[in-house]
């Protein structure tokens, strides 16, 4: 859908904008002219009326005049810098509710043509921890958020609700890094639930990156659906290069990387930086109102996505 909003855009952009171009350099010059034509005819100046109707666009052109450079600089907006996206799951909880709304920072990973997404630009490619919005690859007309995991050549295990990474040996390193599990600390549950298990909350860190995840120890891995890749456990991925080993921060609530593959750098739209809106969705079934009617604001998770 977003993809097909951004064409529209680059549409009318272009009519609205072939339009003041043919006025500007065509049809206005046609117009004094002809009111040139029509003084000299007159023996002198029309009156002030008459010249202003003779000059004047016709409605139509005048719309897209007006039209045109607002269109415009919502396009360079949309396409190039930042774009709004609401969260519609759960999957990223307790770093994203539903009912967040967020800018993502559409330069982050290169400069892309707003039809075809392809990188004009390079600018920067995803760290260990980043918030990533990208096409599904098994779907790409779906955004998908997720946070960075593994980076090309990177060695993921998730077993037993625990994360080990081995990152990837840089060339000419005489001494690789050894599989390390990621770490975490406690911070309670029951403050989310899954069904009725209440969830533990644990604050892991991703290289730089200090953020809290969920997990459900009531309930096992689904590792009979993870994805197999050739050559590993079914619990074990390498990641190829020019992809991502992408997870939800819901660890049991999160269809991610574990259960699909790995995220193409060509699907990347941008990285999440920024809450500039939180409604309450915590509507009773009961309520008379559409459950799509916010309950409230929650002006306290506004800021910057960590």
């Amino acid at each position: 859908m977003a993809q097909y909003f951004s064409i529209l855009l680059v549409l009318i952009t272009l009519g609205t904008g072939l339009v003041w171009l043919l006025d500007k350099l065509l049809w206005a010059p046609k117009r004094r002219a002809a009111l040139a034509r029509a003084e000299q005819a007159a023996g002198g100046e029309l009156d002030q009326d008459s010249r202003e109707k003779m000059l004047a666009h016709p409605s139509w052109v005048e719309s897209c005049r007006g039209a045109f450079p607002v269109i415009a600089a919502v396009l360079v907006l949309r396409s190039f810098l930042f774009e709004p996206f609401q969260i519609p799951s759960g999957s990223m909880m307790p770093t994203l509710l539903v009912g967040d709304f967020i800018l993502v920072e559409k330069f982050a990973y290169g400069i892309k043509d707003p039809v075809f997404a392809k990188t004009m630009i390079p600018t920067g490619k995803p760290k260990r921890g980043d918030i990533i919005v990208f096409k599904y690859p098994e779907d790409p007309k779906v955004d998908y958020i997720k946070r960075v995991v593994g980076l090309p050549g990177d060695k993921i295990i998730y077993r037993n609700k625990h994360l080990y990474i081995q990152p990837a040996c840089a060339e000419g390193v005489k001494e690789c890094p050894g599989l390390s599990e990621v770490t975490s600390v406690d911070k309670g549950k029951g403050e989310f639930y899954l069904g009725n298990f209440p969830l533990d909350r644990r604050t892991e860190t991703l290289g730089d990156v200090k953020h809290d995840i969920l997990l459900n120890y009531a309930f096992p891995d689904r590792v009979g659906e993870y994805f197999e890749q050739p050559g590993t456990r079914p619990d074990e991925w390498i990641v190829p290069q020019g992809e991502y080993f992408a997870m939800g921060d819901n660890r049991d609530n999160s269809r991610d990387s574990r259960f699909w593959g790995f995220v193409p750098e060509q699907n990347l739209v941008g990285k999440a930086v920024f809450i500039w809106m939180s409604f309450d969705m915590d509507r009773s079934p009961d309520s008379w109102l559409p459950s799509w009617v916010p309950t409230g604001v929650r002006f306290g998770r506004l800021g910057p996505i960590h």
